[in-house]
């Protein structure tokens, strides 16, 4: 091991924020939940910095427009927002109305949906 650090390595508060965390988090029954929690954890924060880097560079970077990528739109592709609730219960109603679509019960979820599509997109 040499005594250079890589340039991403989280600071030391933030692993002990980590092993907290999975501590409180984890399977007691299961060690290796544990484990996993602080590698993903790791994994994500490393990735974000790589991101960050990534995304400074482009906004620094000496091209002209015909070669610059919107750092907006990098950001955006590799860190998409996740789906909202709303988006999330229309996606399981559809599921639920496909399996009641093979039930003679006569389930219809055509008033949720539309009750959900009314929602305002958060």
């Amino acid at each position: 091991m040499t005594d250079q650090q890589h340039p991403i390595t989280p600071p030391p508060e933030l692993v002990q924020q980590w092993f907290k965390q999975a501590h409180e988090s984890a399977d007691p029954d299961n060690q290796l939940s544990y484990y996993d929690f602080i590698a993903t954890a790791a994994a994500q924060w490393g990735a974000d910095q790589e991101l960050e880097a990534c995304v400074n560079w482009l906004e620094d970077a000496d091209l002209d427009d015909s070669q610059k990528v919107s750092w907006v739109n990098l950001h955006a592709a590799r860190r998409p927002k996740p789906p909202s609730l709303k988006e999330q219960a229309l996606e399981q109603l559809l599921k639920v109305n496909a399996m009641l679509q093979f039930q003679t019960t006569g389930g219809e979820t055509s008033t949720i949906r539309r009750a959900l599509e009314a929602l305002p997109n958060d």
